[in-house]
């Protein structure tokens, strides 16, 4: 099958729907996790043993600690005073979102504790997870109810940059809403060589004049475009943030979605960048197309680039809302840093992701979207309207997500699958695919675009075709990122077998 390489941002047709995201640029703080030896992801089969006595002694390696992170009521600064400060939940009673740093091949064992007041559960957006251990709360596990606790443990099974979101079935967005994100940064064994590796992580709230968060839960939202913050944040802080690095150092910025709805387009100005990875698998080092990268909930870029040489250098990272909103600033200052270095190039690839995915023998599905708010043919001008049922806002394939609901289909592990997404709403979709990277396919199945994806934007009225190797058993969810919309039934499910 051909592979070709368009730009990332395509003509109006097929790959308008591939990719549409945002991104912003700050310092996180990291929470280190212990290093481990590699753990298998699924469990072991035991052989039986007839002289355990005569085995040699084996090295037993250290399992990494359990780290507990803790969900909890707090406040932080998002007006300036008069404002009270607003009432949000953080993990560790932190305003900055964490950021889990692990080496591939170490195991991520984090014991949540959940003291706020509604269901939690936190998946792990983009790593091919072990079943068990992906997070939605109501398909993979029990949502961990107010005071309880729950132990997450899988080794990653590749390197990237993977949001951290709370996902529980028809209880999504507030805990969202209310501040709880992070990343988890799997790095690769050999990371490329760099001065700085920033975690970047965007977010946005709503809030009312007094600094507090509006009410949760309203139908309008999540039958149109999701809950729309009207303040925006760079981990945790107000943007625009401002970064400053030595001359001529080397930076890596992961950019993560961690918004409840909002999509937007980002601008790099006066900041030279190659993309490294898209949704955290690394691709063909590319600049991207005018400068700007589509970037909607859940989206994760890898990017490179060089600071000038001269001290003072500054550029800007623009998300394309309005007029223009600046997310934050990266400027030289000191001493320039003397190192010798070839052109950025690819960060590696991962080599347990087929080499092409053969479609002849693919199992073929249709997934059709449908609901939320419809526009007045009488009123052009006027706002879409919801008059339905307001648990049941969305379905796919005629049926509204909730727990219990059956399977869109089943498939053996290792099988081809393509699925033929067709948006039949008035509005933008972007999807999310658990457990599994895909390629997104161009008409006719004549070719694919060169890079894997786990998330990506249908537009309204289109049909975008992906294909997938079903080679991770369990029950996958495939639903929206716009957390609204996954709260009243934008979502299904798969099983591989």
């Amino acid at each position: 099958m051909p592979h070709r390489r368009p730009p990332l941002v395509p003509g109006p047709s097929l790959a308008e729907a591939a990719l549409s995201r945002r991104s912003l640029l700050g310092g996180v703080a990291a929470l280190a996790l212990g290093s481990t030896g590699a753990r298998a992801q699924a469990p072991a089969r035991t052989a039986p043993s007839a002289k355990p006595e005569t085995k040699a002694p084996t090295e037993q390696k250290p399992e990494a600690p359990v780290r507990p992170l803790s969900a909890a009521p707090g406040t932080t600064r998002l007006k300036p005073e008069p404002a009270a400060a607003t009432p949000v939940w953080s993990f560790d009673g932190a305003s900055v979102p964490p950021v889990v740093r692990v080496k591939l091949g170490e195991t991520v064992r984090l014991r949540v504790e959940n003291k706020i007041d509604k269901p939690l559960s936190l998946h792990w957006h983009g790593v091919r997870n072990q079943n068990p251990m992906d997070g939605v709360g109501g398909l993979t596990q029990a949502p961990i109810p107010p005071g309880g606790e729950f132990t997450y443990t899988f080794v990653p099974p590749d390197a990237g940059s993977f949001l951290i979101r709370p996902l529980v079935v028809a209880g999504s967005s507030e805990p969202s809403g209310r501040g709880l994100a992070g990343l988890l940064v799997v790095e690769e064994t050999t990371p490329p060589g760099v001065d700085h590796d920033l975690a970047v992580l965007m977010q946005d709230w709503r809030l009312a004049d007094d600094g507090t968060l509006l009410p949760f839960g309203q139908t309008a939202f999540a039958a149109s475009s999701g809950r729309l913050g009207n303040l925006v944040t760079v981990n945790g802080k107000p943007v625009p943030d401002a970064l400053t690095v030595r001359p001529s150092t080397r930076v890596r910025l992961r950019l993560a979605n961690a918004c409840n709805a909002r999509g937007t387009r980002i601008r790099f100005d006066n900041l030279k960048v190659y993309v490294a990875a898209v949704d955290g698998q690394p691709t063909d080092t590319f600049e991207p197309l005018r400068a700007t990268l589509p970037f909607p909930p859940g989206t994760r870029y890898d990017l490179m680039l060089d600071m000038p040489a001269e001290a003072g250098a500054s550029g800007s990272i623009t998300a394309l809302v309005g007029s223009g909103l600046a997310l934050a600033t990266l400027t030289t200052q000191g001493e320039p840093v003397q190192a010798k270095r070839a052109a950025i190039g690819p960060i590696g690839e991962n080599k347990l992701l087929p080499a092409e995915v053969k479609l002849q023998n693919a199992v073929r599905r249709d997934v059709v979207i449908t609901g939320g708010a419809r526009p007045d043919k009488d009123k052009p001008a006027a706002e879409p309207v919801y008059t339905g049922d307001a648990a049941k806002v969305w379905s796919v394939n005629g049926t509204s997500g909730a727990a219990g609901i059956p399977p869109l289909f089943t498939v053996k592990r290792g099988q081809v699958v393509v699925l033929a997404l067709r948006n039949e709403t008035a509005f933008p979709q972007a999807l999310h695919l658990h457990g599994h990277a895909f390629r997104l396919l161009h008409p006719l199945d004549d070719g694919w675009e060169p890079y894997w994806l786990d998330t990506f934007q249908l537009l309204e009225g289109r049909t975008a075709r992906i294909a997938f190797k079903a080679d991770n058993p369990g029950r996958w969810a495939l639903g929206s990122t716009v957390l609204e919309r996954f709260d009243t039934g934008l979502w299904g499910w798969f099983e591989v077998t």
